[in-house]
């Protein structure tokens, strides 16, 4: 797996997405609850979801990756098939912010969340938070300032 490096921008860009920011969260919602999902766990490089191999299930999960990586550069995925699973492995660049967002995506599967809202506000908790553009697809992430609050 190729991971990013530290200058690259920790910018999730959905303007040319064919999905929504709530929309790639309700599929996440889906994959975790299906019952394919065996489980997480943390690696050298980052953190790895494990599906048991059903028919479809490695094509869903790479397109899934493929969106994702497509909006957020600063993140690294490898999909491969051993020992029965589809393991999902991701990574980030070597940034604080950009860690921050892989631990809420590790917790995904527990939170199942419900709203980008809600994503935001965990985000802030961890110390990050999302400027939007105008648009609402272009949503930078830097480290919160005191008093400020997410936007």
């Amino acid at each position: 797996m190729q991971i990013p490096d530290a200058a690259t921008p920790i910018v999730c860009d959905m303007t040319d997405a064919p999905d929504t920011d709530a929309e790639r969260l309700a599929e996440y919602r889906r994959l975790f609850t299906h019952a394919a999902f065996l489980g997480r766990e943390r690696t050298t490089d980052g953190i790895r979801f494990r599906f048991r191999v059903e028919p479809g299930l490695e094509e869903w999960v790479r397109d899934l990756a493929a969106r994702e990586k497509a909006c957020c550069a600063f993140f690294a995925f490898d999909i491969t098939i051993e020992d029965g699973e589809v393991r999902y492995d991701c990574a980030v660049t070597d940034n604080d912010q950009a860690r921050a967002i892989l631990e809420e995506y590790y917790a995904l599967p527990d939170l199942l969340v419900e709203s980008v809202d809600d994503l935001r506000e965990r985000l802030v908790e961890r110390g990050v938070v999302f400027t939007s553009s105008a648009a609402g697809t272009v949503h930078h992430v830097q480290p919160v300032v005191s008093g400020q609050i997410g936007g």
